[in-house]
C-alpha cells in the first residue's frame, strides 16, 4: 500500500532527496502505479455532477522517473522492442491474465503500465499512456492516442487517428475527460483539459482546446472547455468581431443527439463479444 503523505512530502523535497530516501520511496511509488493500473486510483474523479482532478496522481507518476532505469522490454516475436523506464502493461501477461481482464487487444496496441483498461474494452493498434483510464466496453480505434491521465468513460468509441491530449505538468491542470457513451470522430483532437459530457457526438476533424470557441448554432451562445451532454459538434468558423473580414476556427453544436444520430454512432456489440 502506498502512503500519500510520504509521496506528497517527497514531491515537496524532490530536488533534495537522498539515495536512502529514494529507496524508501520506491515501494510506495510502485504500489501507487499498481493502484492506477487496477483503476483504484484515478487522475480525475466524478463528484456531484462535475470532475475533480487529483494532482497527487501526477506527482506519483513524475516521481517514478528518477526511481526507474531504462530497460529493454521482453518483446516477443513480431513485437517491437522498447527501452524505457516504464514497462508496458501487458509485457508479462499470459492468456489467463487477458481472460480475467475481459479485454481484447489487437496486435499493435501499446499500453504503458499505470493505465487502466476496464472489462469489455477493445484496443485496436493504438497508444494508451500512463495514468489514462479507459472505461468498460469502450473501443480505442486504430492509431488513436489516449494521453497521460486522460479519462475515457464507458461505451465510448474513440475513432481512428483521434488524439486525446495528456497532461503531467503543470501539476494542477485537469486532464481531458470523455464521459460515458461519447462518440469521437476520426482525426479529432481534444486537449487542454476539455470535458466532453455524456452522450455527446464529436464529428470528424474537430479540434477542441481550452480556448476553442464552442458555438451553439441555434442560440448563438459561445462556451469554452466543455461540450454539453448529447451535443453534436462539427468543425466550423465564426467571424472575428474585431476584424470582420476574417473568420477563425470554432467548434459548432449543430443539434443534440436523437434516435437517428444514435443509430449512426451505435457501438457494434459483435466486435466486443
Amino acid at each position: 500500500m502506498y502512503s500519500r503523505p510520504l509521496i506528497e512530502d517527497a514531491w515537496r523535497r524532490r530536488a533534495a532527496l537522498t539515495g536512502t530516501e529514494l529507496a524508501e520511496l520506491a515501494p510506495h511509488v510502485e504500489a501507487g502505479l499498481d493502484a492506477l493500473d487496477r483503476g483504484e486510483l484515478r487522475a480525475a474523479n466524478p463528484a456531484d455532477g462535475t470532475w475533480a482532478a487529483d494532482p497527487f496522481v501526477k506527482k506519483l507518476i513524475l516521481l517514478s522517473f528518477p526511481l526507474g532505469t531504462n530497460a529493454l522490454a521482453d518483446a516477443g516475436p513480431g513485437r517491437p522492442r522498447s527501452y524505457d523506464k516504464i514497462p508496458l502493461k501487458f509485457e508479462h501477461w499470459q492468456e489467463p491474465d487477458f481472460e480475467k481482464a475481459g479485454i481484447r487487444v489487437v496486435p499493435g496496441a501499446v499500453v504503458r503500465r499505470g493505465s487502466h483498461i476496464a472489462p469489455g474494452a477493445v484496443l485496436m493498434p493504438s497508444f494508451v499512456n500512463i495514468g489514462a483510464y479507459v472505461g468498460a466496453g469502450t473501443m480505442i480505434d486504430t492509431w488513436a492516442t489516449v494521453g497521460s491521465c486522460a479519462q475515457v468513460g464507458e461505451r465510448c468509441h474513440i475513432s481512428g487517428g483521434v488524439g486525446l491530449g495528456g497532461v503531467l505538468e503543470p501539476i494542477g491542470d485537469s486532464p481531458v475527460v470523455i464521459e460515458d457513451d461519447v462518440f469521437v470522430g476520426a482525426r479529432s483532437e481534444i486537449a487542454e483539459g476539455v470535458r466532453v459530457r455524456r452522450g455527446a457526438v464529436i464529428g470528424m476533424g474537430v479540434y477542441l482546446g481550452a480556448s476553442t470557441p464552442i458555438v451553439d448554432r441555434a442560440t448563438g451562445e459561445v462556451t469554452r472547455g466543455e461540450v454539453p451532454e448529447d451535443a453534436v459538434v462539427v468543425p466550423g468558423t465564426r467571424t472575428d468581431p474585431s476584424h470582420p473580414g476574417l473568420a477563425t476556427y470554432a467548434a459548432v453544436i449543430i443539434k443534440y443527439a436523437d434516435g437517428r444520430t444514435r443509430g449512426k454512432t451505435a457501438l457494434n456489440d459483435m466486435v466486443r463479444d
